[in-house]
């Protein structure tokens, strides 16, 4: 256990009780550094760790102080008096990580993952200090509401939106498969406009989701366009992550190119093992954007397996009109056959036609199907696990509700050419899974601790100063977060403390509910969330909300 202990006795004025519930020494947790004459120049120092500051720069050994929610010093900080010193020799001190797409959020802020589970522990575990939802398209739409709720009652960590595109259009004009009219468009145009003024970081767009995917691309510039006044970005889960990949690189490009935005390339991948390798092409055109003078950059995942629901194996045409509407057509025999032959297709195209490599994490209707790939499903039911039978399957389950999924479609390779390209930076795609329930996508647990553990440590990908900056200062940087992101004096004090020789991923996709090990410490606005590997309890997060 690293120490800590309070300088001469002494208090901070204003940080008292925050500092007692959080930090109070044992008995015999440490003992004085030196007597202290005065009151303390800062309520916390940690002494003796290796400060990786966000920028990509080598480690340096340093105390870093922190007063008033701020980084109030770094360097040789021996002679300083502090209310308490922490000994985090042979740690690293970093900034704390940002998770630039996550799932923490909902359509109401009081039901939402965060909301039912606002100590985030999944995410205080791996160092995570800011998460930012609003993801694939999806949204609350009243942007202003959700973060006044966190306002009001915080989470332990920091939270930002961006608007869904999918949500304002399906608000505006349903889950049909037209265009816009004119009177349609500019509604939709009022609500990004509104979220923006709400603190919205920019516009995302679930492109492969319904009814994301019925939009064109000339409503997808104009929306993005009306993010642009506050500089918002414009971040995508592309048309299609496999074999039309190119050309739904091309169109993300396109909408920044002709919007006026920066355009990320979020959870950047492709599917289907005849397709491995495919991301050298899609790299290059991003960066021959960036050639061009555009802003797009990229973030990835460590997994080689997709979450999302098994809607994601049906034709966009059967779900015109929304999931019922898909239900419905399911009971026509005529329809189900086309529906069936189109998931087989799919199967077969982008999953490699193998069964087994599409399992169910959460089915609402069967809890007990939570793990079970359709090939077990097939077997189960007496039957061979063909990519027919498979499909018959998918079909019975979607017309029970539907299940989310995960999709073992991708290549290591791919993660890491993705990973180790100069525009990327590392985001979990994940959540906060009610712990112990269902079977999610481990990523929700390791993403940002597997980095460091398994592409930093193990296999050498990444050197642990761009691992750290790939996980805070370019993703601060990305949305605009001047005062997050890097160690420097006068940012934010949002500190993750890790030991590089233990830190670990433990959840996988058998046993996914495991939390990562080797954060020692996070302090989220200056305030000990985690103490010891531990979470404190408090609740220090701010609603976060982008500048214009």
């Amino acid at each position: 256990m690293r120490r800590f202990f309070p300088a001469g006795g002494t208090t901070f004025p204003g940080l008292v009780s925050v500092l007692l519930l959080a930090a109070a020494p044992r008995a015999a947790a440490g003992q004085p550094a030196r007597e202290a004459t005065g009151p303390p120049a800062y309520s916390i120092v940690l002494v003796g760790g290796t400060v990786v500051d966000g920028t990509g720069r080598e480690g340096v050994v340093a105390d870093v102080a922190i007063s008033g929610g701020r980084i109030a010093a770094i360097g040789d900080l021996s002679n300083a008096a502090a209310a308490f010193r922490v000994d985090v020799t042979g740690l690293v001190v970093s900034p704390g990580f940002i998770d630039i797409h996550s799932h923490a959020d909902g359509d109401d802020a009081l039901t939402s993952p965060i909301g039912r589970r606002p100590m985030a522990e999944n995410y205080l575990r791996q160092g995570v200090t800011s998460v930012f939802g609003g993801q694939d398209g999806s949204s609350t739409l009243d942007v202003g509401a959700f973060l006044a709720a966190f306002d009001a009652l915080p989470a332990a960590v920091n939270v930002g939106l961006f608007a869904g595109h999918g949500s304002v259009r399906a608000s505006v004009m349903g889950e049909d498969d037209r265009a816009p009219t004119r009177d349609e468009m500019d509604g939709m145009r009022r609500l990004v406009r509104r979220a923006m003024r709400d603190g919205a970081f920019g516009l995302s767009s679930g492109l492969e989701y319904t009814p994301g995917a019925f939009a064109r691309t000339d409503e997808l510039v104009a929306l993005a366009a009306e993010t642009a006044p506050w500089n918002g970005l414009y971040i995508s889960h592309v048309r299609e992550e496999g074999g039309a990949l190119l050309e739904s690189v091309d169109e993300v490009i396109a909408v920044a190119r002709e919007a006026g935005v920066a355009a990320q390339l979020t959870h950047h991948k492709i599917i289907g093992k005849h397709r491995w390798g495919g991301t050298k092409a899609s790299l290059e055109r991003a960066a021959a954007a960036r050639d061009e003078g555009l802003d797009v950059t990229i973030d990835v995942y460590p997994y080689t397996a997709s979450s999302t629901n098994l809607t994601i194996l049906f034709p966009n045409w059967s779900k015109d009109g929304g999931f019922e509407a898909l239900r419905a057509r399911l009971s026509d025999p005529a329809t189900r056959a086309r529906i069936r032959a189109d998931v087989i297709a799919h199967i077969h195209a982008e999953r490699g036609g193998d069964p087994s490599t599409i399992v169910a994490s959460r089915c609402g209707f069967d809890a007990s199907l939570s793990g079970l790939s359709l090939a077990d499903m097939a077997l189960s039911r007496g039957l061979e696990p063909t990519v027919g039978n498979a499909a018959d399957v998918a079909l019975d389950l979607v017309e029970r509700g539907s299940c989310q999924g995960v999709f073992h479609s991708m290549s290591e390779e791919d993660v890491q050419r993705v990973l180790q390209d100069e525009a990327s930076m590392v985001a979990s795609d994940g959540g906060i899974p009610a712990f112990g329930q269902d079977a999610p996508h481990p990523r929700s647990y390791g993403t940002f601790a597997r980095v460091l553990a398994r592409y930093v440590r193990d296999l050498g990908v990444l050197t642990l100063a761009d691992a750290v900056r790939r996980m805070s200062g370019a993703p601060a940087a990305r949305l605009g977060l001047e005062d997050r992101g890097v160690l420097r004096v006068g940012a934010v004090a949002d500190v993750t403390v890790f030991d590089p020789a233990s830190v670990q991923d433990h959840a996988t996709f058998a046993d996914p509910h495991r939390y990562a090990t080797g954060v020692v410490h996070v302090f989220v606005g200056g305030t000990w969330a985690l103490r010891d590997g531990e979470p404190t309890g408090i609740r220090a997060g701010r609603a976060l909300r982008k500048a214009r």
